[in-house]
């Protein structure tokens, strides 16, 4: 174990002593993301570097700490992503005195791999290659009562049993401190196009449908004000395939464009106003109280699996909708991210705690901010 190992393990060993409480942090770049942290700021920025990546296998190796923008120049320059693409986001500040007065962003880092897989948040191609949790082959962690764990391993098929690595996606630091992490790569797509098609919501909501009911080289379909973007990533022959069905128009430095939303740096993540997340089965209607001139607030994301809402209507009528399409919903960042509005998934809550206790009977880890399922 490295030294600055040993000096993690031993101040979490000191909190369980004297009943403290962490909350782990690297870049902070999720700041806001979820509701605020509590407890002592506990840092994994000085844990960095990669420990093993054999391009062939696939697989990369590094510590928490290391810095998503140094791990994806790695894997680019041997023509490998992060399949998942994770959002590299830049904390907000607003203005104390005037909430709605947005400032400059708060330049911490973009992210570092432990806050990647504890965020469990992905990109705009995830419904076509997998959320983080499935790329999470091993950790390597510490427990609330300083103990160093392993699970998993290094090998995309591994001993079945309880998937810690999978479990650790989305858990906010609230199980523990990831130490070492090792993820599956993929290949990066020979060619990637971007075809944008004007329309409605109600429109773009089937065409979404019709679309990946098709074997097309997808691996984006979103909308926003009016314009549907379809982008696709596969061999230059597939893509104009599907070019040739699809129609529409070619988006120039796609691939820009694709970033601002991955890592919300559109227009529409930077308002002050509460941003709520829906995650709905694709196919599921719109609301009753959808209204054809307020496109603008909303932006549907995953072909119609993730819904981003900002608007008028109040959380009950939001809660009413996602509960009656057995989805979930949360406010993804605002005033009300601190309470517990993630539907679906509250059956759970016991069996949350549970796993909670297993792994940190002392309560050492801020939990606050963790998903429930």
């Amino acid at each position: 174990m490295s030294d600055i190992s040993q000096q993690l393990v031993d101040q979490i060993a000191d909190a369980r002593d004297t009943g403290g409480r962490l909350a782990i942090l690297g870049h902070n770049s999720k700041q806001g993301f979820r509701g605020q942290s509590a407890g002592e700021r506990f840092s994994t920025c000085d844990h960095h570097g990669i420990i093993d990546y054999e391009p062939g296998d696939l697989v990369l190796t590094a510590r928490s700490g290391t810095p998503l923008v140094e791990i994806e120049a790695l894997l680019a320059d041997h023509g490998q992503c992060l399949g998942f693409e994770p959002p590299r986001f830049q904390p907000l500040r607003f203005s104390a005195t005037d909430p709605a007065n947005l400032e400059e962003p708060l330049i911490q880092g973009l992210g570092t791999l432990g806050g990647v897989v504890a965020s469990g948040v992905s990109g705009p191609r995830r419904p076509w290659v997998g959320a983080v949790r499935d790329f999470v082959l091993g950790v390597s962690m510490v427990n609330g009562l300083a103990q160093r764990l392993h699970f998993g391993g290094q090998l995309i098929k591994n001993v079945a049993g309880f998937d810690v690595p999978r479990l650790m996606s989305g858990s906010m630091g609230s199980l523990g401190l990831m130490l070492d992490i090792s993820v599956r790569v993929l290949p990066i797509r020979p060619v990637d196009l971007t075809l944008q098609l004007e329309m409605s919501l109600a429109a773009a909501m089937k065409k979404m449908i019709e679309l990946q009911r098709q074997p097309l080289p997808l691996s984006g379909l979103v909308y926003h004000q009016g314009i549907l973007s379809v982008r696709l990533s596969g061999t230059e022959q597939g893509v104009a395939s599907a070019e040739s069905i699809i129609g529409g128009d070619h988006l120039v430095d796609g691939a820009q464009w694709w970033n601002g939303l991955r890592d919300h740096r559109w227009d529409y993540f930077l308002q002050p106003e509460p941003l709520w997340r829906l995650s709905l089965a694709a196919a599921t209607p719109l609301p009753g109280f959808y209204k054809a001139d307020a496109d603008d607030d909303w932006l549907i994301d995953w072909g119609g699996a993730q819904r981003w809402y900002r608007g008028d209507v109040c959380s009950e009528q939001l809660h009413d909708y996602v509960a009656e399409h057995g989805g979930h919903m949360s406010c993804f960042r605002g005033p009300m991210a601190d309470q517990e509005l993630r539907l679906g998934d509250r059956n759970l809550l016991p069996l949350h705690q549970q796993i909670k206790t297993a792994f940190d009977p002392p309560n050492v880890f801020d939990g606050s901010r963790a998903k429930v399922a």
